[in-house]
């Protein structure tokens, strides 16, 4: 006896986090991601490894809602930068999970001059 369905694959957010943080330091213009929040009104850069923090990620009706919190680089056209997060974001996570990404909005924590303009 077989069954048709030979089951089910789950995602975690947090795997979906991690590709879609990847994607955003992989643009042009992006110095890193931040937290959600803001602290004392400063937008901290996460470290690489923990750049999975700047990422909320809501899967709803098997469609996915992507809120990415970055920190631009000054100088950089910020909503370029920011259609370009979009775009690639959106890109990488559906074609890692076969799944449509309904939204990516990308909220600008901050702007920096980045270490190689010194």
């Amino acid at each position: 006896m077989s069954d048709s369905t030979p089951g089910t694959i789950k995602v975690s957010p947090r795997a979906i986090a991690n590709i879609a943080s990847k994607a955003v330091l992989s643009c042009y213009g992006v110095v890193g991601m931040a937290a959600a929040t803001l602290r004392d009104g400063i937008a901290e850069i996460l470290q690489v490894e923990s750049s999975h923090r700047g990422v909320e990620v809501n899967v709803v009706n098997d469609e996915i809602v992507i809120d990415l919190y970055v920190v631009v680089e000054f100088g950089t056209r910020i909503s370029e930068v920011a259609q370009n997060i979009m775009e690639t974001v959106k890109f990488h996570v559906e074609k890692s999970l076969a799944m449509p990404v309904a939204q990516v909005n990308v909220h600008v924590q901050g702007v920096r001059v980045s270490d190689s303009d010194y």
